[in-house]
């Protein structure tokens, strides 16, 4: 195959767009790639394209990412495309490897340090050596803390100025993790080992410092591609420019509006100055969406629309290239069971329907809320994987509390109210009923005992009921005894290992993966937003992982929230990221349009679907009285018969029939079968008037009269 074919078939297919991101000239170029919109394929495609028409050699390119399967991806799409050579990795296997070229020439003969696994075990040693005594998840905390200010390149004597800077919520005054982490330095020094920091900080030193080393990696790396660029810390920045050696042939690719990974020190500031920083950069707008329907596309754009700070500088408005698909829902429910039963219902009516179950996604902010997705798809009968966190009851606090709640039943009263002694109980591993510790992991540990204590006020809700005669019972209240028997049963049927079920995840764990069916849930102020977003910047944040979590559907999404925790809870409001919804099933207002104005200030009466539960909205739904997905269960006959009745109706008075009764009354008289007035006037769109018009020929004829029963000849 000719240079010019080759090159030609890397083009085939490609929209305007990713054309003009391949073929940019050499030198500084940046991608603006939006969620679905093909950048692998544009980026894979630029360097196949460079490679084949002579331009570069593939062996001279470094392009580098974030996780391993997408640098495996890149380069099976490589190989793909006929190129091979180009070197795909992780910033930290691509130090890893020069790191360990170079070690016998940059450690004069000296063995390379072992490579930490996991900071935690050296930070729980650190921390005792300055008096402070952790727990894993406090030292699971502590060691992201020190991550975050070795990737930001601060120092032991900085931090306590730099955190106060960045306005960490850290996990115990400043300046005692400044103490740890010094302290966590020598002791990493003393047992000759590095950490993963250290090693990205090895390659930058082997460049900085060296002339000889610099010389040959450069030598080697002459034309680099980073993907998700947004997600870039100071540190591998600092690495990205050492390679680089003043040069500037280098493709960036990113979204600023999936910007989500900032409390690690990630930052999209190197995305948003890149133009800046290299004048007269190539700067390419992605903006074709390939994931999503147009109707999941629009209400990405309504939600990100809203956003604002730097990241909002650079953002995309997606255009929606797959056929038409279903309007996203929103469901209301009453209490956050409800909201994981209906969830959980749905999930078995899409497999019944023939969705593959791993097709389908359930997401929430925090890892703490899959327990209750977790026993209704139990109860469901619907397989399941949690992705990127162990499962609710394998969580070694969750396990550790278990035990806990056991021994607890031989020092607790047994007149002890359940709640009240779970809450007694979990005293004993740590946990105390006040505001959640700062810290990701200790507020994710406080967060999933605090749902075993949820756990309890729902199971106390429902005391046993026994039998003391042939006709009468008595109720007994449940014990902490029976509470663990409950925990163990539900631990028992969610260890039951998956391989094809429904995905849950948080949505962080869910960045870079899709689905035909998506669930948002949870989408309630204090939990998305997180109560622990204080800042404008943090509040930004969390409405960017709303908008990723919309971007992973590509057919059908959900979008639910509870008004209370548990049944009888205080009140909650739904997430301020969520736009207006078109009431009449027209899915999100277009972005900056102006909402109409609402003239009525009545109450609104709640009305709920007969079937799932769900607050109904939309009009047509509320007068059927269930969901329009949720199955019908019309009487047919009866239907027909409310047919000819209202055209005989409408002829007679000379009115359309629709002035009647709607087609969606009619439907909900045969679906509801009212038999008395007031469950006749329930019904939306039958108001007193038409009560006392047609009110006794319709429950007649739901009774089962004929129509020339309840419409004599003589009348008409």
């Amino acid at each position: 195959m000719g240079v010019h074919s080759a090159t030609e078939r890397v083009l085939a297919g490609l929209d305007p767009e990713q054309r003009s991101a391949v073929t940019a000239p050499a030198g500084p170029v940046c991608i603006l790639a939006g969620a679905g919109t093909g950048k692998t394929r544009a980026v894979t495609s630029r360097i196949a394209h460079r490679a084949l028409a002579g331009e570069i050699p593939a062996r001279h390119v470094l392009a580098v990412t974030f996780t391993a399967r997408a640098a495996a991806e890149m380069r099976a799409r490589l190989t793909a495309l006929g190129v091979s050579g180009v070197q795909a990795r992780t910033f930290h296997a691509a130090a890893l490897r020069q790191v360990r070229y170079f070690a016998p020439r940059l450690l004069e003969g000296r063995a390379m340090p072992e490579l930490l696994d996991s900071k935690v075990r050296l930070v729980t040693l650190a921390a005792a050596k300055v008096g402070l005594r952790t727990d894993r998840a406090a030292a699971r905390d502590l060691a992201g803390e020190i991550e975050w200010a070795k990737s930001s390149l601060v120092e032991p004597a900085e931090y306590v100025v730099a955190a106060a800077k960045a306005l960490r919520d850290t996990p115990h005054e400043p300046a005692k993790v400044a103490d740890v982490f010094a302290a966590y330095e020598r002791l990493k020094r003393g047992n000759g080992v590095i950490d993963f920091e250290d090693m990205l900080r090895a390659a930058v030193w082997g460049i900085e410092e060296h002339a000889d080393v610099a010389e040959q990696v450069r030598g080697q790396y002459r034309h680099f591609v980073v993907d998700e660029y947004q997600d870039v810390n100071p540190l591998q920045q600092r690495l990205l420019e050492a390679w680089l050696g003043g040069r500037d042939d280098l493709t960036v690719v990113g979204d600023a509006s999936q910007t989500i990974y900032s409390f690690t020190g990630a930052t999209s500031g190197y995305l948003v100055d890149f133009p800046r920083r290299y004048r007269g950069a190539t700067v390419v707008r992605l903006v074709r969406d390939y994931r999503s329907t147009p109707q999941v596309v629009g209400l990405a754009n309504a939600v990100i629309s809203q956003a604002r700070g730097a990241e909002a500088r650079l953002r995309l408005e997606l255009v929606g290239q797959r056929p038409p698909g279903p309007e996203p829902e929103l469901r209301i429910f009453t209490d956050e069971p409800a909201e994981a039963a209906a969830v959980a219902a749905r999930c078995r009516a899409l497999v019944d329907a023939g969705t593959p179950a791993r097709e389908i996604a359930v997401l929430f902010r925090t890892n703490a809320q899959s327990e209750a997705y977790e026993k209704a798809l139990t109860e469901a009968g619907v397989p399941y994987q949690v992705q990127g966190a162990e499962r609710f009851f394998e969580r070694a606090e969750v396990r550790q509390a278990m035990v806990a709640l056991r021994a607890a039943t031989r020092a607790i009263p047994g007149e002890t109210p359940l709640p009240a002694a779970v809450v007694e109980a979990l005293g004993a591993v740590g946990w105390a009923p006040d505001a959640a510790p700062a810290g990701g992991a200790a507020r994710e540990r406080w967060e999933a005992l605090a749902a075993l204590v949820q756990l309890a006020e729902e199971y106390a809700a429902t005391p046993e009921v026994l039998p003391i005669g042939p006709a009468a019972a008595v109720e007994r209240p449940v014990t902490l005894a029976d509470f663990n028997d409950e925990l163990a049963r539900r631990a028992a049927a969610q260890h039951v290992p998956t391989v094809d079920g429904v995905t849950l995840a948080s949505l962080h764990s869910a960045k870079g993966l899709e689905w035909d069916a998506v669930f948002l849930v949870g989408l309630a102020e204090g939990t998305l937003p997180t109560t622990y977003a204080k800042t404008v910047e943090q509040v930004e944040e969390e409405r960017r992982l709303l908008y990723v979590g919309i971007t992973r559907a590509r057919e059908w999404l959900w979008l639910s929230y509870a008004a209370a925790r548990s049944p009888g809870g205080r009140a909650r409001r739904p997430s301020r990221f969520l736009p207006q919804l078109d009431r009449s099933g027209g899915g999100a207002e277009r972005a900056g349009a102006r909402p109409a104005r609402r003239t009525e200030r009545r109450r609104t009466q709640i009305v709920s679907c007969r079937i799932c539960g769900a607050t109904l909205l939309a009009g047509p739904d509320r007068k059927l009285g269930r969901c329009a997905t949720c199955p019908s269960d019309i009487d047919e006959e009866l239907h027909a018969r409310l047919h000819e009745w209202r055209s005989r109706v409408a002829g007679a008075q000379k009115v359309p029939a629709y002035v009647v009764f709607t087609d969606a009354t009619l439907t909900a008289l045969a679906e509801r079968r009212p038999g008395r007035p007031e469950e006749l006037i329930a019904i939306a769109g039958i108001g007193p008037r038409k009560l006392g018009l047609y009110g006794e020929s319709v429950l007649a004829l739901v009774g089962g009269a004929t129509v020339d029963d309840v419409l004599p000849e003589e009348n008409f």
